[in-house]
């Protein structure tokens, strides 16, 4: 199955439990599941933005009265001295849509999207720097104009604002409707390969888009064409076709490589190695790898084979309940005066799951062997030369687990049946039948049919282990596979656990069973590093 599209994505995250066609794919994509964490990261920006204080109604005049009129000519360094004031007027853009109710050229005066406050502060210094080229692309039809405007381009991401305009010249809402109404935007290379890796994000009721490439891997990357072909514009159908093309051969020598001289360490059956961090004007980026053990792996090997005799059910690369076996790591970034700048996998209080703070966007490649990933994460860089570390706090590991429970459907009616197991607070609530959005693996939509549904609500402590795969069996020995949809939300219940809904489907179950046996074959748990690990990330 590909991928969703990242309209599809967001969705899922606004929403989880109306889009379990979504969760079934996220679940065993962990590039996907970088995605959701950054549109997560958006979400929570959005939220905390939008708690701003208000300003008063007379706040744009006020600004404005302050400013010279836009006729003379004025250097772009001669802003400097507006740069404080000017940002704080972007965080009214962010909050309210000032400037949608202003000239639109006054958003160009003071430095286009990447000098506001709606872009990371990775962008904002890459800007400051200098890598902004004014490109000023735009195409119209029946009315409406597609406007790209800024261009920044480093060695680890490119970044394209853009802008929707109505007939009047007033940017509307910057929805491109990626993925959908006929709306594509693809990104080629310099030899015509297209890249997987694209965001688009906007925040309704301002005036630009942002289109973000990660260029993770992508050392060999010179050029590349950012495609638009839309069939939708601003709700008016028409065609806007338009190539962006970027140039990056001079933006390698801006970047700064320091090898970590394969420094490893092994901790409870988990081997992580440090590879190399780059250093870019609009980012830092970490790379590793972590996976298991020799001894662990074996010992996974065997585990393997005893389930798939038990249940009887063979690998298949499009639904494989025994693939999930993977690892993780928590770790901090500090500098030097042992400030946290940056978190992956972080409990943190008000969470009811482990959040990534500081960090920009990532990836993990699959290197074909089980629990093995070659791990890449950038995070926002210091704006003065700094002495970054590395340390690590603890590991996660997907793993067997034996742990079973019995259910007999029409007694749930009555007695919902309750289970706790390692830090998990279950309430088995009933089995029924219920409608799927179900896809074929060219990922067509087909007809939704209705499948068999396990139903779960009850609460986690953290750090919790998570319940990760489970095999249904039926009261003649048949086996079945499930998908888990799991949610975890950030409020807690009367006990002060997280409150958790799980959802499985078991697509290949004909009729409800007499009686029925869940089993977890796969958990993933956290442990602690109990000695300090540190990696410094400076030569």
């Amino acid at each position: 199955m590909k991928c969703p599209t990242g309209d599809k994505l967001s969705q899922y995250v606004d929403d989880r439990l109306a889009h379990d066609d979504v969760a079934m794919h996220v679940h065993n994509c962990t590039q996907c599941q970088q995605v959701v964490a950054t549109f997560e990261r958006e979400q929570q920006f959005i939220k905390e933005t939008l708690q701003t204080p208000t300003l008063p109604d007379d706040f744009t005049t006020i600004v404005l009265n302050q400013l010279e009129p836009y006729e003379r000519q004025v250097k772009r360094k001669k802003l400097a001295p507006w740069k404080r004031v000017l940002f704080a007027a972007a965080g009214v853009v962010l909050a309210l849509g000032v400037s949608a109710t202003l000239n639109p050229s006054f958003a160009e005066w003071i430095g286009g999207l990447f000098s506001t406050e709606q872009v990371d502060d990775g962008l904002k210094m890459a800007m400051e720097a200098g890598l902004t080229e004014r490109v000023n692309l735009e195409v119209v039809d029946n009315g409406m104009t597609l406007k790209v405007e800024d261009v920044l381009a480093d060695s680890s991401r490119v970044a394209v604002s853009y802008q929707i305009l109505n007939r009047d010249g007033e940017p509307q809402d910057a929805d491109l409707r990626w993925g959908e109404s006929g709306n594509e935007i693809i990104v080629i290379d310099q030899n015509g390969t297209e890249l997987s890796q694209m965001g688009v994000g906007w925040q309704q009721g301002t005036d630009y888009g942002l289109i973000e490439i990660p260029l993770n891997d992508k050392e060999s990357l010179e050029k590349m064409i950012v495609k638009f072909d839309l069939a939708e514009l601003g709700g008016v159908k028409g065609s806007w076709k338009l190539e962006v093309p970027i140039d990056l051969t001079k933006k390698r020598n801006l970047t700064t490589t320091v090898s970590l001289q394969g420094a490893k360490t092994s901790q409870q059956g988990v081997v992580v190695k440090m590879k190399e961090v780059q250093y870019a004007p609009s980012s830092t980026k970490l790379f590793y790898e972590t996976g298991f053990t020799k001894e662990e792996q074996a010992s996974l090997t065997k585990d393997i084979q005893k389930l798939e005799s038990q249940f009887g059910i063979k690998y298949d690369r499009f639904r494989n309940p025994f693939e999930s076996y993977k690892t993780d790591i928590q770790y901090h970034i500090e500098n030097g005066d042992g400030k946290v700048i940056a978190s992956n996998n972080a409990f943190t209080e008000g969470k009811g799951h482990p959040i990534d703070v500081g960090l920009l966007d990532g990836s993990n490649n699959d290197t074909g062997q089980m629990g093995q990933l070659a791990v890449t994460r950038s995070f926002i860089p210091q704006k003065e030369d700094d002495k970054l570390t590395f340390v690590l706090d603890g590991i996660f590991k997907t793993v067997p687990s034996d742990f079973s429970i019995k259910i007999k459907p029409e007694e749930l009616k009555k007695n919902p049946l309750t289970f706790d197991y390692e830090g998990n607070y279950m309430t088995i609530k009933k089995v029924e039948k219920q409608r799927e959005n179900v896809y074929s693996r060219s990922s067509t939509p087909v007809e939704p049919k209705m499948v068999w549904g396990i139903e779960m609500e009850g609460g986690i402590e953290v750090p919790a282990s998570r319940l990760e795969t489970w095999i249904l069996t039926d009261d003649k020995g048949n086996s079945y596979p499930t998908v888990n949809n799991w949610s975890i939300l950030d409020e807690k219940d009367k006990n002060g656990r997280y409150k958790t809904t799980i959802h499985l489907a078991v697509p290949d179950l004909d009729e409800e069973p007499e009686e029925l046996t869940l089993h977890l074959v796969s958990v993933t748990r956290y442990e602690e590093i109990e000695d300090v690990w540190a990696v410094p990330l400076y030569k």
